[in-house]
């Protein structure tokens, strides 16, 4: 099957031709956590046909911005970005950031995962570095998720290990609203729970001058 072109020696309708179409950046949302076997992308993208969904992997593979590989841990062929695709990180992180006006109208009846919070916290997290390392979990819906600080700035993964000394378990536009600057960290604790030191959620999330006082990882 041939694919609509914009038609256009422009930068953007070129990539537009590639990752423009319904359902192609979200695929690349989920592969940006990781790679994943097509019954994973079928769960977690809820609302997409079976044969969109080939299709757009099709192409997707077509144009080398996925590939599928071998995963000889759990003996199965998975999606992934190429290095090429990879180069969508930014473009997706960027249209996060901008989205957050549109997020903080509230979720309504849309449907929530929790390792989409990866991808969103590593994009509002910003460009912050510490010369100490730092550690907080996050409890939010069904998903857990380490976030860490350090010298080479803010990097998110699913799942504790080991568990961080300092967990948030809060709703996820309160996650949300911490991350992109809209609430504070007493208004996060006060609507959520906290288990541990509050100056962590500064030093990671928000844009405070970093405690005077040591803080080391947990």
């Amino acid at each position: 099957m041939g694919r609509r072109s914009y038609g256009q020696f422009c930068g953007l309708a070129r990539a537009l031709d590639v990752v423009g179409d319904r359902w192609s950046l979200l695929v690349v949302r989920e592969l940006l956590v990781g790679p994943a076997r097509y019954g994973e992308l079928r769960e977690a993208l809820t609302g997409v046909a079976t044969n969109l969904l080939a299709e757009r992997l099709r192409a997707l593979e077509a144009s080398g911005v996925i590939e599928r590989r071998l995963d000889r841990r759990r003996r199965c062929t998975v999606y992934a970005l190429t290095e090429w695709g990879e180069g969508l990180r930014d473009p997706v992180e960027g249209l996060i950031r901008w989205s957050t006006p549109l997020v903080a109208a509230g979720r309504g009846d849309d449907t929530f995962q929790g390792a989409w919070l990866v991808v969103a916290l590593q994009a509002l997290a910003g460009r912050r570095t510490a010369a100490r390392p730092l550690a907080v979990g996050v409890e939010a819906a069904d998903a857990q998720l380490t976030v860490r600080l350090d010298e080479t700035g803010v990097s998110v993964t699913l799942g504790f290990d080991p568990r961080p000394a300092t967990v948030l378990k809060a709703e996820p536009q309160v996650v949300l609203g911490l991350a992109s600057g809209a609430l504070t960290v007493p208004e996060v604790i006060a609507s959520g729970t906290l288990e541990g030191d509050p100056r962590k959620l500064e030093a990671v999330f928000a844009n405070l001058t970093p405690p005077a006082d040591p803080v080391t990882a947990g």
